[in-house]
């Protein structure tokens, strides 16, 4: 059985050369234990700095090393994707080029995968978070898993084990708005998890600053459910509703009192207040109609601008040069 190990890169010539020594030391003593076959797809995702070298050198070096390079970042959604649509692998397992993930718990995916399970998910412990990270996670999948259609679990991240007719399942969801932890979710099929503590990453920084996160965060909430749409009109209805009470209230203050001075701070705050909620709500049906135009377009996921076979196909000798020698 062919194993992919899929692998999406950004900027990681710090830590590439390691990481692809530590995973194949892995694979070696898998391969003696279980008879596996693997092979490692990188997807460079439009890095600047010398991370594609060194991933040619690692396809010089090593068959089993293969990868795909962007023309330009696309996003690691579109690198995962690339990776999955690439991978020959009878079973494939994601994983991070920053040695948070562990290669050796690839040994326990491959078990339960023997026993039928089609995703094998690695969920890491918030074991060393900060304490503010932990709550504003926790909070996050609260709240998501209360308004999409799906559920989220949290620690569970794109670290796992796919069978190839989940892989194939995936690709068949062609959305341009990838949300790949819910798509996993959403295709379903038999899955078990396992625990385990998140590595300290080796070299470099991360590249998921706060506000990516949250852009991370509000697309996993937007791209599984129309609830925020559906709560849209709930708002209007109750501020009709409030409306309403508070102009037959006018009303009956009128009729009993008589004409009074105009509330100028109450009517400041009621068109502010008002403003604001419609501007909110402008904003939620933007975003799903800039969705809508996105997908409605059709564009490729990405465009490729090289792969490991170039590099093999200037290794072998022209075949002219051969048949004159």
């Amino acid at each position: 059985m062919l194993i992919s190990i899929v692998v999406p890169c950004f900027n990681e010539a710090e830590i590439i050369e390691r990481f692809h020594h530590h995973v194949t030391r892995e694979l070696v003593t898998l391969t003696q234990d279980m008879g596996h076959a693997f092979e490692i797809v990188y997807v460079d995702d439009g890095s600047t700095d010398t991370t594609l070298d060194l991933l040619e050198a690692c396809a010089r070096a090593d068959p089993r090393g293969r990868y795909i390079s962007f023309s330009r970042n696309f996003g690691k959604e579109a690198a995962m994707l690339a990776g999955l649509q690439h991978a020959a692998g009878d079973a494939v397992v994601i994983m991070d080029a920053d040695l948070q993930h562990p290669p050796e718990l690839v040994r326990r995916m491959l078990e339960l995968h023997a026993q039928g399970y089609d995703q094998v998910i690695a969920q890491r412990t918030r074991k060393g978070d900060r304490v503010t990270r932990t709550v504003m996670a926790r909070a996050y999948y609260w709240l998501i898993n209360r308004l999409v259609d799906v559920e989220l679990v949290d620690g569970v991240g794109d670290f796992r084990l796919l069978s190839r007719r989940t892989v194939d399942a995936v690709l068949r969801l062609s959305e341009n708005n990838r949300f790949s932890k819910g798509l996993f979710a959403w295709v379903g099929f038999r899955t078990t998890t396992f625990a385990y503590e998140n590595a300290v990453r080796e070299q470099g920084r991360s590249k998921w600053s706060f506000g990516k996160l949250l852009n991370y965060g509000l697309d996993g909430l937007i791209s599984f459910n129309n609830k925020p749409l559906r709560a849209a009109l709930y708002l209007g209805f109750l501020l009709l509703s409030l409306a309403m009470l508070y102009a037959a209230w006018i009303v009956v203050a009128t009729l009993v009192n008589g004409v009074d001075t105009p509330g100028y701070a109450t009517l400041l705050v009621a068109i502010t207040a008002l403003s604001g909620v419609q501007m909110v709500m402008v904003g939620v049906v933007g975003e799903y109609v800039g969705r809508i135009y996105y997908e409605v377009k059709r564009r490729p996921h990405y465009l490729v601008a090289a792969t490991d076979q170039d590099v093999r196909r200037r290794a072998e000798p022209d075949r002219g040069e051969l048949i004159h020698r």
